[in-house]
């Protein structure tokens, strides 16, 4: 394979014209022809016998070409990004401009990072919130742990707003039953206005073992085959119950925690509300500097790039779901979701990633910030104790590069936010600028925080020690099996 050609063309890509030798194209040719002869019929040859030339007479010297094609250009693209030392970042548009005896020759138009044009980094300003816990909040706080130790009751007495009844009902419209009208020993809270209007209304005044016929109206935009029409429901009592509280004080702290007396529960409450609080006040702070150095950066990103992340966090994302036993297109279907509407949400997702890393990594850059092995080996370490794996399984399972670009951006981050302070907050941006995404969680930032179930950015090398999976470089990937053969 050599490359004939490289020219730098507009939206950061590269046109590559590759040329594949004689020899190395016809062993791809051979290697097709062993693999599909068997399925090849020729009069007067057993299956799976015929000699490669008698196949190519009867059918053309070009029959085993396309899967020829389709198995070598993937390696000779791979090959030529090394040599020219791109920075691929997305798939490769290839188009053959000449195959035959003499071999291959094929245009790959490469995506490659794009230029970024920092802006400020240093001295970067945002506000941050004081921290505040009032006497209120800790009520609040209180108030889940008296809801589960709150008990029902059954009460004799007619029910009350509030109260939960525990009913037979059944729907009838002109003397018939209608479907989805009918309940045994339904318990509905009073006053919550869960069952169609005017029904709790004429519960309410019901005691244990009473029956009654209640008279309805369906709203007018209710289902098409209610809406508006007059109903009656037959309703049983069964029971009245009513929410018996507790009393908040040392007995109550001993219930529901490991504390003896309800001044030290409170106190704890205070004490991991406020921890929470400042956590959040913290997050807000350092992600509002992060979505200014990156407002600050100048970049035009090509739609490659962000198609080929986009792909990324999709495939991940199906994987988890798929992991967990259930098929991701009914998963899709079941969060209401259609395929499209996925896709434009991971393609806004991936931008604002990409322009995050490409910030931090220009950070890194302008600064010429490097690792030492030293660091390099505590982060294995760290990740190995972390997932319960030895050092080499971590080596196995991650790339260096990818290790290293993740502890760069790390590093980059934590640059920017160490040359930050508290301070106002910027002057608004113009109605109609566009407001720019704070930057990617970093595979630590994310550890401590939990990942959210939806489409993930790039494997991290923390996700792929976990995942035992091998990640390549997307500059070093080859055409993926998916993509459309060459033409």
């Amino acid at each position: 394979m050599i490359v004939k050609s490289a020219e730098k063309k507009e939206n950061s890509t590269v046109e590559l014209l590759i040329e594949v030798g004689h020899e190395e194209f016809d062993a791809a040719v051979n290697r097709v022809y062993l693999k599909n002869r068997n399925s090849i019929s020729i009069p007067g040859f057993r299956k799976g016998k015929a000699p490669r030339k008698i196949i190519e007479s009867m059918y053309g010297a070009g029959v085993f070409y396309e899967d020829a094609i389709n198995e070598v250009y993937p390696v000779a693209y791979s090959q030529a990004i090394l040599d020219q030392k791109l920075d691929a970042v997305g798939y490769p548009q290839i188009e053959v401009q000449e195959v035959g005896e003499n071999g291959l020759t094929f245009k790959a138009i490469v995506t490659v990072k794009p230029e970024v044009k920092l802006g400020e980094y240093k001295g970067l300003t945002a506000p941050k919130g004081e921290v505040v816990v009032t006497e209120a909040d800790v009520e609040d706080e209180l108030k889940p742990l008296i809801a589960r130790a709150t008990r029902m009751v059954d009460v004799d007495r007619e029910a009350r707003s509030g109260d939960t009844a525990m009913i037979d009902f059944e729907g009838f419209k002109d003397g018939v039953p209608f479907e989805g009208g009918k309940g045994e020993k339904y318990n509905l809270q009073l006053g919550s206005n869960s069952f169609v209007p005017g029904f709790e209304d004429q519960v309410i005044g019901m005691k244990a073992g009473e029956e009654k016929e209640i008279n309805i109206t369906f709203p007018e935009n209710y289902t098409p085959e209610l809406a508006g029409k007059d109903v009656v429901f037959k309703v049983k009592m069964h029971a009245v119950k009513t929410a018996v509280t507790p009393k908040v004080d040392d007995e109550f702290a001993k219930d529901v925690s490991e504390f003896e007396t309800l001044d030290e529960l409170k106190n704890s409450l205070k004490e991991k509300l406020a921890e929470r609080r400042a956590e959040q006040s913290k997050r807000e702070y350092e992600n509002a500097i992060l979505e200014q150095l990156v407002n600050n950066m100048t970049v035009e990103l090509p739609q490659a790039m962000i198609d080929y992340r986009a792909d990324q966090m999709i495939q991940d994302y199906a994987s988890r779901i798929q992991g967990s036993g259930m098929d991701f297109s009914e998963y899709l279907q079941m969060m209401g979701m259609t395929p499209d509407a996925l896709r434009t949400d991971a393609k806004e997702t991936a931008a604002n990633q990409i322009k995050s890393e490409l910030a931090l990594e220009a950070v890194a850059a302008a600064e010429k910030m490097e690792l030492t092995q030293e660091e390099i080996d505590a982060e294995i370490a760290r990740l190995a104790e972390q997932y319960k794996m030895e050092a080499e399984q971590i080596k196995s399972a991650v790339a260096e590069a990818d290790l290293r670009s993740d502890l760069l951006i790390q590093k980059a981050r934590d640059f920017v936010l160490a040359n930050a302070k508290a301070g106002p907050a910027p002057e608004k941006a113009e109605e109609g600028e566009e407001k720019k995404p704070a930057a990617k969680k970093t595979t630590r930032k994310k550890a401590e925080e939990g990942e959210e179930k939806k489409p993930a950015a790039k494997k991290t090398t923390r996700k792929k020690a976990e995942e035992g999976e091998e990640k390549k470089p997307a500059a070093k990937k080859t055409a993926k099996k998916e993509e459309p053969a060459a033409e």
